[in-house]
């Protein structure tokens, strides 16, 4: 099945809200048949030329982007706020890949998601049960998202895994960028692509660059954040095609799309 008509199907369904479907309809056929996707954080940009930033990660080929919000209590930060969000979501039509690491993100959700959100993702660490969330963010429009740090047990969140649309696993703490990669991260990888239904969007956020994001791949991550090791670079477009070949390169052959 391709891209499209897996999209549709999934809009049928009710995976994907038809509110979200019509709003993202050509972005999201885009991500359904186009891993290895690269995710650029903006938390690595910079703030100052945030806007010229964007612009050369959408010319690289960027089709989705990732923002870490961050509220000082869940994560020892501060990030973005609301009105950041905004301006972003002014300046680019690519979907704005939301991580809320936050002790209570439920009162936030329709906060971000009309900030412009359109992927909302939450920590297992934070929900007992994430699936009445993941419920709310599908009545906004948006599309749901589980998140887990390298300590959490991944036994945790399998339960959830086909619940939600978008699995991020963390390969460092967050609450910082340019933190070194945790391997532990590999083997989650290989335990949620093991159940996960075929669409779903593996993530990967922390260390993601040359010297990793073979074997992520390999372990059937599909999403790849990316942070220092993009905008880190000299030459961001040629690096950013760079990374999605080595990621392309290792990918199972049946997880392509």
């Amino acid at each position: 099945m391709d891209g499209t008509r897996r999209a549709t199907q999934a809009a049928s369904e009710g995976r994907f809200p038809n509110k979200f479907f019509k709003l993202l309809n050509m972005n999201l056929s885009a991500l359904l048949h186009s891993f290895p996707l690269l995710n650029p954080s903006l938390l690595a940009a910079d703030f100052a030329r945030l806007e010229q930033d964007i612009r050369r990660v959408e010319e690289a080929g960027a089709q989705i982007l990732h923002l870490d919000i961050m509220d000082g209590h869940f994560v020892p930060n501060l990030s973005f706020g609301v009105p950041v969000v905004e301006a972003i979501r002014r300046t680019t039509q690519l979907p704005l890949d939301i991580h809320l690491m936050l002790q209570n993100p439920s009162p936030y959700l329709p906060v971000f998601r009309k900030a412009g959100a359109d992927f909302l993702s939450i920590h297992i660490e934070v929900a007992d049960d994430p699936r009445p969330m993941f419920d709310a963010i599908r009545k906004l429009g948006a599309v749901p998202g589980l998140v887990s740090n390298p300590p959490t047990p991944v036994e945790l969140l399998l339960p959830y895994v086909n619940d939600c649309d978008l699995i991020l696993t963390m390969s460092v703490m967050p609450g910082f960028g340019g933190q070194s990669f945790d391997p532990v991260a590999l083997e989650k990888i290989r335990r949620i692509r093991a159940v996960a239904e075929a669409d779903k969007l593996l993530s990967v956020d922390g260390g993601v660059g040359e010297a990793t994001i073979g074997d992520l791949a390999e372990a059937g991550a599909n999403l790849f954040v990316v942070g220092t090791a993009l905008f880190g670079h000299h030459d961001v477009p040629s690096q950013f095609r760079r990374l999605q070949k080595l990621a392309r390169e290792h990918m199972p052959r049946e997880i392509e799309k």
